[in-house]
């Protein structure tokens, strides 16, 4: 079918905050109905999760298990796992180099595959730590009320490039229909939650995804305190402190402390399977994330009443003055606040809309390889969006005259979806003056927001 020049569906008016229609699934994984409202009197298909010996077992490939529950906190690093849960769909990760706490816990990467209608949640927003989930080959699946966790250290080996260890919390490969509903993301050494090779159907609603609250034991502060403890054997770390740069100790916490990824959606370049991409991201509250919101290559984004506040991110970027930062580059360190939001490549369309976007110094970007070469270039939106940046505030669209959300930096392609005539669902927005409120009330985004039954979980509409 021919693309038009619009989406086709008009948002209705906003649901009344408290209305338990608010957290019905919608988006792209519409119709996904994971693994089912299973009783859990039906242990072959109900699963309770103690353990990683019990998550492995329920997570076994061709395990018949529709329904998870995971009851409590769960510490699934490969060197604090039991043997019995050595085994496939567990391995060990990438090895740990300097995280105090990751180099005696390591980390797992669990592997998700060919499930066909899968629930896996929490009723008391429990956190998973140490561990990257990818998942492939699957469809209707659903991961909710969940929170993960302690999956992010000073990055040396690859120069503050980050581009190493490739710990995503969650990673999407060529899968139908996911929906990650209620949950916190944590600060990551890579991505936060990522799709790619033709993953399409996917919905990430009321969820939190936030840097490090750098208060004086959070994972980054002890993370600096142990670089600080023997700067000699961290190159980088000890250059920053040196008379050469002059940051202090607290300056480097703040510039570390902000998530350097969201969502990577299309991992490779020009990728076959590109086009089929498919992501929906509504409700979700965005705290100091510098990139990639998301980031699309190919296919479709739609991203509606979002929080996107980079506020410490934007105001620690400022520490880095452009004298450090041509002495780090000349050294060939990287060590900065990047300060992107929702970017659209090679052909893909995102439209954002009835967003709230504070502090980030391109809101939207079109093109992030070559200005020049069009093939790169992606098609971005956004209608009635507030944008604020130093305080001031600008409510309108990208195609306003003027208007500080217009894509940069390549020549702007006239909006339209790609490879559909408009979106396959009908949905409900809320005003975005009203964003930071309602994400962050109690019943917000991210886990442990909600308290009620476990049936409710198992649900898509309320």
């Amino acid at each position: 079918m021919a693309p038009t020049a619009a989406p086709s569906q008009t948002p209705a008016a906003s649901t009344a905050p408290g209305a338990l229609s608010a957290y019905n699934l919608n988006g792209f994984s519409a119709g996904n109905a994971g693994g089912g409202n299973v009783s859990e009197s039906n242990t072959a298909l109900y699963k309770k999760v103690y353990t990683a010996t019990d998550l492995a077992l329920a997570l076994k490939k061709n395990s018949g298990v529709k329904v998870i529950e995971i009851m409590n906190d769960l510490n699934l690093g490969w060197n604090e796992i039991p043997a019995a849960a050595k085994v496939s769909p567990f391995s060990a990760h990438n090895t740990a180099l300097t995280h105090p706490v990751l180099l005696q816990t390591g980390v797992s990467k669990i592997n998700m595959d060919g499930f066909d209608g899968l629930t896996i949640f929490s009723a008391n927003g429990a956190k998973i730590k140490h561990a990257a989930f990818t998942i492939k080959r699957s469809s209707n699946i659903i991961i909710r009320n969940l929170e993960f966790d302690e999956l992010w250290e000073w990055d040396e080996s690859t120069k503050g490039d980050y581009d190493k260890n490739d710990w995503d919390y969650i990673t999407l490969e060529e899968n139908n229909k996911v929906w990650i509903d209620h949950c916190t993301f944590n600060k990551a050494y890579d991505g936060l939650v990522d799709s790619k090779k033709g993953t399409s159907g996917v919905t990430i609603s009321w969820s939190t995804f936030k840097g490090d609250d750098r208060s004086s034991n959070s994972w980054v502060t002890q993370q600096i305190n142990a670089l600080e403890a023997n700067p000699s054997k961290y190159p980088m770390y000890a250059y920053l402190r040196s008379s050469a740069i002059g940051l202090s100790k607290s300056d480097i916490i703040a510039v570390a402390s902000s998530q350097k990824k969201g969502h990577l959606v299309g991992a490779t370049s020009f990728d076959s399977g590109n086009p089929k991409l498919s992501i929906t991201l509504h409700h979700n509250l965005y705290l100091d994330i510098q990139d990639r919101l998301p980031r699309l290559r190919g296919g479709n984004a739609h991203v509606y009443n979002i929080l996107a506040d980079n506020s410490a991110a934007w105001a620690a970027k400022s520490k880095i003055t452009t004298a450090m930062a041509t002495a780090l580059a000349s050294k060939g360190y990287k060590f900065g606040v990047t300060s992107n939001g929702t970017i659209a490549t090679e052909g893909g369309a995102v439209l954002v809309e009835k967003s709230n976007i504070i502090d980030i110094q391109y809101p939207l970007r079109n093109n992030q390889t070559d200005p020049s070469d069009s093939s790169y270039t992606g098609k971005i939106k956004a209608l009635d969006t507030i944008y604020s940046l130093n305080g001031t505030v600008f409510r309108g669209s990208s195609e306003t005259s003027g208007s500080p959300l217009a894509p940069v930096p390549a020549t702007i392609i006239p909006f339209s979806w790609s490879g559909i005539s408009g979106l396959p669902y009908s949905y409900t927005t809320d005003d975005p003056s009203t964003l930071a409120a309602r994400l962050t009330a109690s019943n917000g985004s991210g886990a442990g927001k909600l308290s009620w039954s476990k049936d409710n979980w198992l649900k898509t509409a309320y």
